[in-house]
């Protein structure tokens, strides 16, 4: 089995930073891809940013292009989302995915991102 920990989520000011962390545990050999997903209050879940095994193919939301930056260090088997120029509409809880070989897929708990304006 695979956990998903997240970190980094608060509150910030409309063109402010944050960044996000994400740590697996367990059977970790089994992850591949992993991204970020968000979830705003009344809205479905959406994808904001992946990122393959060797971090080497990313893909964005139209959304967050240009603003956000997805990374990971396998070495110390984290993935980063480094949050620019936040806005409001940023406001969500922000979940860790990961996906197996296998096509099994996990998900951390969630932390939240607050954007005041």
């Amino acid at each position: 089995q695979v956990q998903l920990v997240e970190s980094g989520g608060g509150l910030v000011q409309a063109g402010g930073s944050l960044r996000l962390s994400c740590v697996p545990s367990g059977s970790i050999f089994r992850i591949n891809a992993m991204g970020w997903y968000r979830q705003a209050p009344g809205q479905q879940r959406e994808l904001v940013a992946v990122i393959s095994l060797g971090g080497i193919t990313t893909n964005y939301a139209d959304s967050v292009k240009g603003r956000f930056t997805i990374s990971r260090d396998n070495a110390k088997n984290t993935v980063y989302l480094q949050m620019n120029s936040l806005k409001p509409e940023d406001t969500a809880v922000y979940y860790c995915n990961g996906k197996s070989f296998g096509g099994a897929v996990y998900w951390g708990q969630g932390t939240q991102v607050t954007v005041s304006s």
